[in-house]
């Protein structure tokens, strides 16, 4: 009686054993970004970028916003920045036409307020997030450059290899930066494998004639992402509001 008591108990811990359910599988973040990729949707951004001579660190900037998309990716943005000095300024990217207002643009025409050119893309200031992992193809460099641990993905990837996979830094300020810049960064997921975070810092080396000053600075980045997939709108400002007469 004991002998058969015992062989039914070890058979029922084995069938228990058997049938636990199998782990999932990792969630692929390229795949649930797309998932969210649908025209009037958007995430929304809210960041600080630091500067560093190396020694010393100084808040230079914060921005808030939305990104809206297409199904490819971000299609459109409105982010608005305030300086450490706080002078308030906000870019509007809409139908690749770029609105600029505020302490960015100056001496507009009497009742102008906006400035607008053709182009943009990315961030026009330096103190702004250069990777956007609302697109498929550079959240994808970035996975496969970096090194996996956790909800967390640490790498490097420089500014040759950001500019073949991502029209955002294309469009950037830095786009005409040596190719051979360094971008650190750290991207945190969240279970659903979307970016909850990311931190970027770069360091300003051999720059253009025209960004001189900046030379050996280093530039930190920290956004957090949220509301993936939610309703946003981006509209353009009143056209009586615009001029595309050039600023002084």
């Amino acid at each position: 009686m004991k002998k058969m008591m015992i062989t039914a108990v070890v058979v029922c811990g084995a069938f228990l054993v058997n049938a636990a359910p199998a782990q999932a599988a990792p969630t692929d973040p390229v795949r649930a970004l797309k998932t969210k990729l649908v025209a009037g949707l958007g995430v929304r951004i809210a960041e600080t970028a630091d500067w560093s001579d190396g020694t010393d660190t100084e808040q230079a900037y914060t921005n808030k916003g939305v990104l809206q998309f297409d199904t490819k990716g971000p299609a459109a943005y409105d982010i608005s920045s305030t300086s450490w000095d706080e002078e308030k300024d906000r870019v509007i990217y809409l139908d690749k036409t770029t609105y600029l207002s505020g302490a960015l643009v100056e001496k507009l025409s009497k009742g102008k307020t906006w400035f607008k050119y053709k182009g943009g893309g990315g961030m026009p200031y330096l103190y702004g997030q250069i990777l956007n992992p609302a697109e498929p193809a550079t959240l994808s460099a970035l996975l496969k450059k970096g090194t996996t641990a956790g909800n967390k993905v640490t790498g490097k990837i420089t500014f040759k290899d950001l500019a073949k996979v991502s029209p955002w830094f294309s469009r950037s300020e830095v786009r005409s930066w040596p190719g051979g810049t360094e971008v650190e960064y750290t991207m945190t997921l969240t279970s659903a494998g979307l970016v909850s975070k990311l931190w970027s810092s770069f360091t300003a080396k051999d720059v253009p004639n025209d960004y001189s000053e900046y030379e050996n600075s280093t530039f930190i980045v920290d956004t957090r992402y949220t509301g993936w997939g939610s309703k946003v709108s981006v509209k353009a400002p009143n056209p009586k509001t615009v001029t595309d007469k050039q600023f002084s």
